[in-house]
């Protein structure tokens, strides 16, 4: 393992020295022979997930049913997870995926008391946006600020709260676009008016700094594919301690229970931390890849991280219009978030073009997302910038 000393951090009584970008980037393999520009839909596959997938395999093949072990693993994914965002472990539940941490923070909203609005934004991931849709039936009443050519302005999102806004949902980055918001900002509007906030990271945790105890949420979902370079089946949920909860959650499991191997099936009883929103066995493949995956990213300074990615995009953001393409993604750093998009006639078809020749980078719509991470470097840059020039060449021919 190659280790580059930048300065130290000590997490409990073990010192970890933290890793520089050039180090970081030499434990994925894919970056031997590929451009990996796709973070924002799966992050790149790491020598450390390899090998911690690879000792699940073994303990499944030679101890039967290690559950033991295995659930000391999900727990360590937790901590993982509550270290990167500075939170307490007691408050994180282990969820599957980030629409059921949604489910969890609509469920624990009570809409009938002069409190009965949500409001979320155009630029809201589709899966979130849809379980706020799917509160309707319990009195919620869904309000979308709209945005502008990829921006939600501040001031939109703050005339949409008032007295009567139960819950405020706003992203720390658009998977749209990678659109930054001013989570902070909006927050403190929203708790003026006595709203909860909720804040969905997925798109920003691992490589923009969060810190629960200045962030000015109520709740904070990921989870570990993406940026925490796990794989899929394993999210995240915070919750702020001390918050009173509405009703008891309608979606659980054994695994919500206080002591969930007293195996009482007559008794329905909650955890008394953020345990409560747990429902069923987790993915146990899935603990091994985020436990691994989060790993490296508490090995890195995350200021550091977001300032190298953010000089990447600056760079990527400039050649790209030099070449003849329009962003998507602000061109204001301030509001971009780790990734640069630009508009494409056949977004599709310039995402084969690119692939064909080991770029991998995300289509959406009409958009091709590059999104950054901290294994980037300037090589990247210069090698998807040159493939995108030839590819707007032949398609002039």
């Amino acid at each position: 393992m190659i280790w580059t000393i930048s300065k130290t951090l000590w997490l409990g009584l073990k010192e970890v020295v933290l890793l520089k970008a050039e180090a970081f980037r030499k434990h994925f393999p894919i970056f031997r022979d590929s451009v990996h520009l796709c973070s924002c839909s799966e992050g790149a596959l790491s020598d450390r997930v390899i090998v911690a997938m690879s000792e699940f395999m073994t303990s499944w093949r030679t101890q039967a049913a290690p559950w033991e072990s295995w659930m000391e693993e999900v727990d360590r994914a937790r901590q993982q997870f509550a270290r990167l965002i500075r939170a307490d472990e007691k408050d994180v539940a282990v969820v599957s995926c980030a629409s059921e941490g949604a489910f969890h923070v609509a469920w624990d909203q009570d809409f009938t008391k002069g409190r009965s609005v949500i409001v979320t934004n155009d630029l809201e991931f589709p899966s979130v946006a849809h379980v706020w849709l799917a509160a309707r039936p319990r009195g919620a009443d869904v309000r979308f600020v709209m945005q502008h050519n990829g921006v939600v302005a501040l001031e939109d999102y703050i005339n949409a709260i008032n007295e009567r806004v139960a819950l405020v949902s706003v992203p720390l980055v658009s998977y749209a676009n990678g659109f930054r918001f001013p989570v902070e900002d909006i927050a403190k509007v929203a708790h003026k008016y006595g709203a909860r906030v909720v804040v969905d990271a997925y798109q920003g945790a691992g490589v923009i700094p969060i810190d629960v105890n200045t962030l000015h949420a109520d709740y904070v979902i990921s989870g570990s594919l993406k940026y925490l370079l796990g794989s899929p089946g394993m999210a995240f949920l915070w919750v702020r301690p001390g918050i009173v909860h509405g009703e008891d959650p309608a979606l659980t499991g054994w695994f919500a229970r206080s002591n969930p191997f007293a195996f009482t099936p007559r008794v329905l009883d909650y955890a008394a931390d953020a345990r409560r929103f747990q429902t069923g066995t987790p993915a146990i493949p899935a603990a091994f890849a985020a436990a691994a995956g989060m790993s490296l990213i508490n090995e890195t300074d995350v200021h550091h991280v977001f300032t190298h990615i953010s000089a990447l995009a600056d760079t990527l953001q400039e050649r790209v219009q030099a070449e003849g393409y329009h962003l998507y993604s602000p061109d204001q750093r301030d509001q971009r978030g780790p990734q640069v998009t630009v508009w494409a006639d056949n977004a599709e078809h310039l995402s084969d073009y690119l692939r064909k020749r080991n770029i991998f980078v995300s289509p959406r719509g009409k958009a091709v997302r590059m999104s950054l991470h901290f294994y980037n470097n300037e090589e990247d840059i210069e090698q998807v910038v040159r493939t995108l020039a030839d590819y707007r060449n032949s398609t002039r021919d």
